[in-house]
């Protein structure tokens, strides 16, 4: 859904308005936030004439290379950064700094987003800049970040408990969870080096050097626990194979088996079946026949016998 949001700080309140006309209509040192929300490249425009800055192509904002992830001019900062939806999907972030106004675009809802405009409407003192706003975001950012690598780590602690067999379908989880938290890891540490940014940059206020350094140490964490969670993954791979290896070997077991029990009546039926003329058991007729018989199902038991008492059955 296409949204379009100003807030602005006015009587010691921070309100909000839908127009673009008020934001030309108002003085920009009033504006505290602008959201933009899947919004269309009229009003994007405008805001870049207004604001004299450059509000980047979705292409351009999920850019792999640093460079394009964390930009400073002189008075602008821009960080681009990727949220994670609930399904996992990545949705791309562009926050731009300039003379305290912080302007984000998205392409979608986002629960972080309306978490922090509840935080922000409910403590309008603690955001006298976009700044204070910024971190808000990416701090609230974080605690969903956390919540679902505790989803996560449920879902492997669920599997541990479950794989009792080397199945497809135990495989195709441990995968799946590889890459989600593989996917974690990346975004985390995406936020991390932005953080780490912040920190070395002077437009960020001084007052705020304290929060981001308790960002930094949260992020430390969530990259711990998200370690944790791959280390366990690999045990659990390394587990599904040992229990292909026994499934095999169990296989492998019953065919030795099987070979070497009929291995004595085979060699009986091959020398009772030469028929020459001189075997002693020739002329034995119906005797004969029941005689190999009881010869090889002797030797099947014998050998049987042997392997029960060796504990190979």
């Amino acid at each position: 859904m296409s949204e379009f949001k100003l807030f602005y700080h006015k009587d010691g309140a921070i309100k909000v308005s839908r127009s673009i006309e008020f934001l030309k209509q108002t003085p920009p040192g009033q504006f505290l936030w602008i959201d933009l929300n899947d919004v269309d490249e009229a009003i994007e425009s405008q805001l870049e004439d207004f604001l004299k800055i450059y509000i980047q192509e979705e292409e351009e904002m999920i850019e792999i290379e640093t460079s394009s992830r964390y930009i400073e001019t002189r008075d602008t900062l821009v960080v681009n950064t990727n949220f994670l939806l609930d399904t996992y999907d990545k949705n791309p972030v562009s926050f731009i700094m300039k003379n305290n106004i912080l302007i984000t675009v998205r392409s979608e809802e986002l629960a972080s987003f309306t978490e922090t405009v509840k935080k922000v409407f409910a403590n309008p003192e603690n955001y006298p800049t976009g700044y204070h706003v910024f971190l808000t975001l990416l701090d609230t950012r974080i605690e969903y970040d956390a919540d679902m690598i505790e989803d996560i780590t449920r879902e492997i602690t669920h599997l541990s408990n479950s794989i009792q067999d080397a199945d497809e379908d135990a495989l195709m989880q441990i995968k799946n969870l590889q890459e989600k938290t593989m996917m974690f890891r990346e975004n985390i540490i995406d936020k991390q080096r932005a953080v780490s940014n912040m920190l070395r940059t002077s437009l960020v206020p001084n007052d705020l050097h304290a929060k981001l350094t308790i960002l930094i140490k949260d992020i430390n964490s969530l990259l711990e626990h998200i370690r944790f969670s791959f280390d366990r993954l690999d045990y659990l791979q390394d587990t599904f194979l040992g229990l292909v290896n026994i499934e095999q070997n169990k296989i492998i077991k019953i065919f030795t088996i099987v070979s070497v029990a009929f291995m004595p009546p085979t060699l009986i039926a091959s020398i009772y079946g030469m028929n020459f003329p001189g075997m002693p058991e020739f002329n034995w007729g119906v005797w004969g026949y029941v005689f190999s018989l009881a010869l090889m199902a002797i030797s099947v038991t014998v050998i049987l016998i042997y392997f029960r008492k060796k504990k190979y059955l």
